[in-house]
């Protein structure tokens, strides 16, 4: 029961944190930090000393919740689950430092909003029951939107209206083909369940599962995005506190992919087979889509935003190939853009915090004043442009290797995406850095050092020892 006693500890500190801050204010930051410090070691801990190694799905908890229609609390960890949670606690306590500064109103509630998306988003990665996914799915959503609107920047309401919009819609397409499938499962055993392990048993004909694929596929491609269901992203980012564009672009889109892998391809794998080209010429436009307007924007934060919904494109592409080589660099691509997201987000919070704009035309001349600041910028910029040595290019480049071994020309065109990075990308740093100074500006605090130098380490760990993700199977 220990990772359902994380959860609960989550969601009882964030109740805590928010109870506490109107007595003793500046408590509750305090005491986020603290408890997603002590609750990442305790799952540390759990996994290392754990008797089996999760080189498969290993069902940890399976209890009778909704008897009536057999639906139970079960959930399950295995190696790809454990490392997407392991960059969820990372990324967490990074929300925590940049909100330090920058939430000062309702700090409480803020923290416990905080503490709960991030307890639905590690129940997402862990329910094997699809009901009990659904629900986790649903709390990671509600917490999430509450963010945006409250603390977020000037149109914030009608960006967290956007993103709850797209993102419950398509979950109701989901809940759909959650149905069907459990009730297929009656007509086939005599039983209902929605136990994931139970339904990769049933042989399932080809004429049901491509319309149950497409139901879970339309759910985790908004989550994703996939062009042409991207449109939320750009002003749910644009619009969030930083923390809330961190833990958006470094875990929330991760759990579609993470979604793609569990509940589409490995749940049905001849349909998603031949749904294939399509899904991968979504992906090649998202790609070029994406780093086109990436370059034509002019908010650091919307740039970036577009930026993600490339780097996420080749993610979608690897996986449609079936080849071990592009999940692989899938798997690394996603860890990654997490870690190199997340970093160019904190800048432009940290930087917001600074000149109180986004507007890369309000910038230019930072290095002078704020050389370290500068000197990580131009990092986490090489970063998401695949420089060599550096996680990023690890992933990419084993997408590219898998996909053109399968789909050549889709390769091809998805290499121009590169090349569009390294263009936007360095448009972003001589916009804010180079050039005439335009005014001055303090250089990171101690604290923002940290942060920064957290996130470097990691991209630059896994760039230079990439069997470090690579030993892992992720069930191929």
């Amino acid at each position: 029961m220990t990772l359902t006693f994380i959860m609960l500890a989550l969601l009882f500190a964030g109740a805590l944190a928010w109870f506490s801050e109107n007595r003793w204010q500046g408590c509750a930051k305090w005491l986020a930090l603290i408890v997603l410090a002590l609750l990442a070691t305790v799952f540390t801990i759990f996994v290392i000393s754990h008797d089996q190694p999760f080189d498969n799905l290993q069902v940890l908890t399976r209890v009778s919740w909704i008897q009536t229609f057999n639906i139970e609390y079960s959930i399950a960890l295995d190696q790809l689950s454990i490392v997407l949670i392991t960059l969820t606690w990372l990324l967490a306590i990074i929300c925590v430092l940049v909100s330090w500064q920058e939430i000062k109103q309702k700090a409480g509630f803020y923290y416990f909003n905080l503490l709960a998306t991030i307890a639905g988003i590690i129940g997402v990665f862990v329910a094997v029951d699809m009901f009990l996914f659904f629900f986790f799915w649903e709390v990671m959503l509600l917490p999430m939107t509450a963010i945006i609107a409250i603390w977020g920047h000037e149109k914030r309401h009608f960006a967290a209206l956007k993103f709850f919009i797209f993102t419950q819609v398509s979950s109701l397409f989901m809940l759909v083909a959650i149905i069907a499938t459990g009730y297929f499962h009656l007509l086939v055993t005599g039983e209902l369940s929605f136990h994931y392990l139970d339904w990769l048993a049933l042989d399932m004909p080809l004429s049901l599962t491509q319309y149950l694929m497409l139901g879970f596929f339309i759910a985790f491609a908004v989550k994703l995005p996939s062009v042409p269901v991207h449109s939320w992203l750009p002003d749910a980012h644009t619009q969030a506190p930083t923390a809330g564009s961190v833990l958006l672009a470094g875990v929330l889109l991760k759990t579609g992919a993470y979604g793609l892998i569990r509940f589409v391809i490995f749940l049905f794998p001849q349909a998603s087979m031949q749904f294939a080209p399509i899904a991968a010429t979504l992906a090649v436009i998202s790609i070029v889509y994406g780093a086109k307007m990436a370059f034509a924007q002019q908010d650091f934060k919307r740039l970036v935003a577009y930026s993600s919904i490339s780097h996420m494109g080749f993610v979608m592409l690897a996986l449609f190939a079936f080849n071990s080589i592009a999940f692989q660099g899938a798997i690394i691509t996603m860890i990654a853009h997490g870690l190199s997201s997340a970093a160019l987000f904190s800048m432009a919070g940290m930087i917001y915090l600074r000149i109180h704009s986004r507007n890369l035309t309000d910038m230019g001349g930072f290095w002078q004043s704020a050389p370290r600041m500068g000197g990580f910028a131009l990092a986490f910029a090489g970063a998401a442009f695949g420089l060599p040595g550096l996680a990023n290019f690890i992933g990419e480049f084993f997408s590219l290797v898998g996909v053109f071994q399968v789909m050549p020309t889709f390769a091809i065109i998805a290499a121009l995406g590169l090349i569009g990075s390294a263009i936007y990308g360095m448009v972003l740093f001589q916009s804010s850095f180079q050039g005439t100074a335009k005014q001055e500006i303090l250089d990171l605090s101690h604290r923002e050092l940290l942060i920064c130098s957290s996130l470097f380490l990691m991209l630059l760990v896994i760039g230079l020892y990439p069997n470090l993700l690579l030993n892992f199977s992720f069930g191929v």
